[in-house]
Order: structure tokens, then C-alpha cells, then sequence
């Protein structure tokens, strides 16, 4: 397994009003992270939050290239960016243990943070796929160029890992300087991940390896 120091790029926030970042999603232009009762979008430019949704945001948040997906509670919320209207919802796995969400290959993957699992899930009915086990609390969760990547906060201890999709044996980590755990995790698509701060109220970037 390969073993690295986190390099931090960047760090955004603490935003006022905001106390905690949960879920984080990037659609292209935004990062939007969850913030208990909002999903707030970033412009990762300038540093400013420009808009908001007033919508339940626990945990962990998706984009699938038209629609944002929340996880609220024991559910997980498909959301109209543009209108701030939750068009659909479905039960996620986890039942209330939820943590981070990504989407790729047309459906979402779930994590389960105590369960140390992550789900492949329906989209349309929150059926279970298939489920690849950790050996850490799950908490952000990311697709990028075919790997598979979850955040991990255990105590002051936070990393960004990458796992075999097949198996979830850890390939690779990222340690983050002791003290900063990763609430959300999701990637640019291209050389960085944005990675949620949790209590910290930050969102930070984080270089991708290669």
C-alpha cells in the first residue's frame, strides 16, 4: 500500500452562518458542500459562497450532471439545482448511518460511515447493488477516472483513501495533517479533491496523487 502526506492547496471558509460541512459535490463550476439545513454553492475561484437551497443536508451530496442528491437522514433527496425543488426521494441503505455520496456509472454509491461499508445503490428505488467492505469509517466517497477513493476521520485522524472497487483492499492513502478530518470527499475530475472539514467549517483541496 502507498503511503503519502496530504497536500493541501487550499482551504475555503469558515463561511459565516455555516458551523459544520457535511457532503460535498462539484457539478463543474461549483463545489457544493451540505450544511445541516442548507446545500450551499462555492465558487472554488474566488472563495465565495454565491447561492443557496434551504433543504435538509446531513451528509453526503452527489451530482449526476443535471440534479443534485442529498442525503437526509434515513433518505436520500434528488434535488433540481435550478429550482431548489426535491423532485424524489429513496430510502438509503444505511438507515440513518449514512455518510458520503458520489455518482458514477449511472448509479450512486453510498457510504456507511460505523459500517465501514460502501453501497452501490439504484437511483431510482435506493436498491442495493452491491456492497464493498472497508477496513475504516467510511465517511466522503468519490469516482475518479475509474478509482474509487473514501474519506476517512477516526478520532484527529483524517485521510483520503483509495480502495480496490472489487475487493476493498486499501491501494493507496493520503494522510491529512493530524487534527483535520474528511466529512465529504469529492474529486474536480482532474487533479484535486475537495474534501468537506466537517466542525472545522472549511472545505479544503486536496492534490490527487499522479
Amino acid at each position: 500500500m502507498k503511503k503519502s502526506q496530504a497536500e493541501i492547496i487550499r482551504e475555503y471558509g469558515p463561511f459565516p452562518g455555516i458551523n459544520d460541512v457535511h457532503g460535498v459535490t462539484f457539478d463543474g463550476r461549483h463545489v457544493w458542500f451540505a450544511s445541516g439545513d442548507k446545500l450551499n454553492a462555492l465558487d472554488p475561484a474566488s472563495g465565495e459562497t454565491v447561492r443557496s437551497i434551504d433543504v435538509v443536508a446531513h451528509a453526503g451530496t452527489a451530482f449526476d450532471g443535471q440534479h443534485l442528491f442529498q442525503i437526509a437522514e434515513d433518505r436520500i433527496q434528488k434535488i433540481d439545482p435550478k429550482t431548489g425543488r426535491v423532485l424524489a426521494t429513496i430510502p438509503a441503505p444505511g438507515n440513518g448511518g449514512d455518510s458520503g455520496l458520489a455518482w458514477a456509472e449511472g448509479t450512486l454509491w453510498v457510504g456507511e460511515y460505523r459500517g465501514r461499508k460502501i453501497h452501490q445503490v439504484d437511483p431510482d428505488t435506493g436498491k442495493i447493488l452491491r456492497t464493498i467492505e472497508s477496513n475504516r469509517v467510511v465517511t466522503g466517497v468519490t469516482w475518479v477516472d475509474g478509482e474509487l477513493w473514501h474519506g476517512v476521520w477516526e478520532g484527529d485522524e483524517g485521510e483520503v483513501r483509495r480502495v480496490d472497487p472489487q475487493t476493498g483492499n486499501t491501494l493507496e492513502t493520503l494522510e491529512m495533517p493530524l487534527g483535520l478530518g474528511v466529512s465529504g470527499l469529492e474529486s474536480d475530475g482532474a487533479g484535486q479533491f475537495f474534501c468537506g472539514g466537517g466542525s472545522s467549517g472549511k472545505v479544503r483541496a486536496v492534490r490527487r496523487p499522479g
